[in-house]
């Protein structure tokens, strides 16, 4: 499963995304990368960002950014960002992804919803993330607003903080719901 984070110029939120979505999965078929619609050009992550993921025990000193392109959208099976503007960019830029493409809180809300009404189907990340993704727009209407995760750009530390903290939260609700329980209890 590839998993595609998306934020503006892919140097502080996306980075994040991709380099922190597979601490919250035992799964290894998990793929993550990121981009930015407006994206900088092969620039490190941002220092602020790195610290966090150092703080994470994750190095991301070998990261670079990059732009989005059609090809990167249509070849994800899903797409995360974390404003409105970014997932209708994401959109205009590869049509065919609109099913696949959300707010970040929006997808955990929508894993939520879908276990909560035992809507999540099959023994497999795959199925279980193809079952959320099927229910998904006959779910959207009776969700909460999507809430964004504001970009901590050239702000201080603190606002770094909160938007990780906002990430994390958001996928301790994905993996809850996407994974599998992985062992049994004995009688």
């Amino acid at each position: 499963m590839k998993v595609l984070f998306v934020c503006t110029g892919n140097v502080c939120r996306s980075p994040m995304g991709e380099l922190m979505f597979p601490l919250f999965f035992h799964e290894d078929s998990i793929t993550t990368d990121s981009a930015g619609v407006q994206g900088l050009i092969n620039s490190p992550i941002d220092p602020s960002s790195e610290r966090l993921m150092q703080m994470d025990g994750i190095d991301a000193s070998s990261f670079r950014s990059k732009r989005l392109t059609p090809q990167l959208a249509m070849s994800s099976d899903l797409i995360l960002c974390f404003a409105e503007h970014q997932r209708k960019k994401i959109v205009e830029l590869a049509p065919r992804s609109r099913s696949r493409t959300f707010l970040l809180t929006d997808f955990a809300n929508l894993c939520t919803y879908c276990r909560d009404n035992n809507m999540v189907q099959g023994d497999t990340l795959e199925a279980r993330l193809d079952s959320v993704l099927t229910n998904a727009s006959l779910v959207r209407p009776m969700l909460p607003k999507a809430r964004e995760i504001d970009d901590p750009y050239q702000r201080d530390f603190s606002a770094f903080e909160t938007a990780h903290e906002q990430i994390g939260e958001a996928f301790a609700s994905i993996a809850a719901v996407l994974e599998p329980a992985r062992g049994f209890h004995a009688k």
